[in-house]
């Protein structure tokens, strides 16, 4: 039987986009689900294919017969390892490309941190994303976003520099220095309790489920690397840690940034005196 006569229409429409390289969260986007639903169903495709890698899917698609091997008992273990480990790849591909791009960046980081925050939302299966500045005390400003609604960061915008609650996740990120991971945003007392900052990331951002990771030079808090989600699927450890690194050489690029800047400008000071 061909792939088409195995597979329903819509589970047909995912193994396409992904063995033409289509990421999770690109097919996810087109056909308007949830990167995990993405993942669920080619776990599924594999096994129904008996397939074990996307070279493999893109040849099933076209016409090739199934792999030799035993499927029967196992293959539901190896369709879930072989999408592990395209994973473990993929993610070394994201690292590998986040250290070129600040590499190449020349202190410029309007296009790092916006690319940093994208691979972010691919891996952690995210709907949108926020780079906070620490201004000291509780204060914030939101200096970069993808994917965000358009309403969220028009509020974002308004603020500027703004003090944050307590209890806010921002706020209980600064005081810990450690990530805050938020199960719902609504079912917490700052919701309820009115937080200008809660209401807007609820109400404007559609977010639900919400994590803060500090970004930090040294001991010195730089900001915060926060990415959501637009239903209640809270953040497991392997993402957060996951996230950690991406907050991690966010930071390396402000920083870096920052010391070129200062250096050029030590360097203009010098040629006028």
């Amino acid at each position: 039987m061909s792939a088409a006569d195995i597979l329903s229409p819509r589970e047909y429409e995912i193994a396409r986009g992904y063995a033409d390289g289509e990421t999770y969260h690109a097919i996810a986007e087109r056909l308007c689900i949830a990167p995990s639903t993405v993942r669920t169903h080619l776990a599924t495709i594999y096994r129904k294919l008996e397939v074990s890698s996307k070279l493999a899917l893109r040849d099933r698609l076209n016409g090739e017969p199934p792999q030799a091997g035993v499927w029967t008992d196992y293959a539901a273990v190896i369709s879930e390892l072989a999408l592990s480990l395209e994973e473990a790849r993929g993610r070394e591909r994201v690292m590998s490309e986040v250290l070129r791009i600040i590499n190449r960046s020349r202190g410029d980081i309007s296009e790092v941190i916006p690319a940093i925050l994208g691979y972010a939302l691919e891996l952690c299966d995210a709907e949108f994303g926020i780079l906070f500045e620490y201004h000291g005390g509780t204060r914030f400003s939101a200096s970069f976003s993808r994917g965000i609604p358009a309403a969220f960061r028009d509020w974002l915008d308004t603020q500027g520099v703004f003090a944050v609650g307590p209890q806010t996740g921002l706020g209980r990120m600064a005081a810990a220095r450690e990530t805050i991971n938020i199960f719902d945003v609504r079912l917490e007392d700052t919701y309820r309790s009115g937080d200008p900052l809660r209401q807007a990331t609820a109400g404007l951002g559609g977010a639900r489920s919400f994590v803060a990771i500090p970004m930090l030079a040294g001991t010195r808090l730089v900001g915060a690397f926060t990415i959501y989600r637009q239903q209640v699927r809270p953040f497991v450890a392997e993402t957060m840690v996951l996230a950690q690194t991406f907050a991690d050489q966010s930071a390396i690029a402000i920083e870096n940034a920052r010391m070129i800047s200062a250096l050029r400008s030590g360097a203009i000071a010098g040629t006028e005196t």
